[in-house]
């Protein structure tokens, strides 16, 4: 049987609708294919490993693929802008983190987004707290004794960051001025060459990522003194935190999260959220998370967003501290 041309024009045109795609992003039918996941930063460091965990339960949750889009450069911040530039219909979500959302914007650099406009957070996936880590080498055993030390000998204690900016930099600076001590800053071009040179003794301490060091602590070329969080690193539960160790109050952690493009339908949002949380409480993630460094989180869209404020006070505090600017 033919059908005229003007019979197969209009069923064309019905299936160009945009009745028809609306489906593809009714809540009750969400979602009806792969999703893009956009992170900022590189495959196999820490916070891709987190997001891909939590994203492959998820997949295996919701029967789609979620595909990971790794888009580096400028310290995250340009696959954050293109997360923030995508279209809100809930199939792309990008990773945030502390860097691309609270220090970005504290440094004044020029991005190609608005934190408080152009996002839609979905929920705060996972704490990463720091530890700072010193030479076996080094007479201090403790951040008592760490201080004391630093204290007879002023501006000659080095600690090394990956960068003038960075979280381990502006943490170093929050935990001199705490500490009351004049520690000498020394920033290296990424934290692989500040780690050899501790490792190597030619700096005495560095603030880093749980993740990035713990085979260095097993076998012991590394030792760690305290944890930056309020509360232990559940990977490494004997190592104190430095507020339990005499300066009360010091809780500075790296954290990442998910999120949507602003305008993301909030059905969706929920939705994603309701997901992502789920996944965090399968036991193979959270021990996955766990083993690796992370404090598993999964908050609502409203504490993110609450929590994503707080942050950016914080951290513009401790850049004003720093007195750090955009290289």
């Amino acid at each position: 049987m033919r059908f005229p041309l003007c019979r197969w024009m209009a069923i064309a045109a019905f299936i160009a609708s945009p009745g028809i795609h609306a489906a593809d992003t009714t809540p009750d039918k969400y979602p009806a294919k792969p999703i893009r996941f956009i992170m900022p930063y590189p495959v196999g460091g820490s916070i891709d490993l987190g997001g891909r965990t939590a994203a492959q339960q998820v997949a295996e949750n919701i029967g789609y693929q979620i595909v990971i889009d790794n888009r580096t450069g400028a310290g995250g911040t340009l696959g954050a802008e293109l997360g923030a530039r995508a279209a809100p219909d809930g199939y792309t979500i990008v990773m945030g983190g502390v860097g691309t959302l609270a220090i970005s914007p504290g440094l004044s650099r020029k991005l190609g987004y608005d934190v408080a406009r152009d996002f839609a957070p979905i929920t705060l996936l996972a704490t990463t707290p720091y530890v700072l880590v010193v030479p076996p080498s080094l007479p201090a055993k403790s951040i008592k004794e760490l201080i004391a030390l630093a204290k007879t000998q002023p501006g000659k204690v080095i600690y090394a960051s990956g960068g003038s900016g960075s979280a381990p930099h502006l943490i170093g600076e929050v935990f001199r001025l705490k500490a009351g001590v004049d520690f000498l800053h020394v920033p290296y071009k990424g934290s692989v060459p500040a780690k050899i040179d501790l490792m190597a003794a030619r700096v005495q301490m560095f603030f880093t990522g749980v993740p990035s060091v713990v085979s260095e602590l097993k076998v012991g070329t590394l030792r760690a003194l305290g944890v930056t969080s309020a509360r232990r690193s559940a990977s490494l539960p004997d190592v104190p935190t430095i507020a339990e160790s005499g300066l009360p109050g010091f809780d500075v952690s790296p954290w990442f999260g998910i999120l949507a493009p602003a305008r993301t339908p909030p059905a969706i949002v929920a939705r994603l959220n309701a997901e992502f949380v789920k996944a965090l409480q399968t036991p193979t993630v959270r021990d996955t998370m766990v083993r690796n460094g992370f404090n598993s989180v999964g908050n609502t869209p409203h504490e993110f967003t609450s929590f994503i404020a707080s942050e950016r006070t914080q951290w513009a505090e401790a850049i004003r501290i720093s007195g750090a600017k955009v290289e």
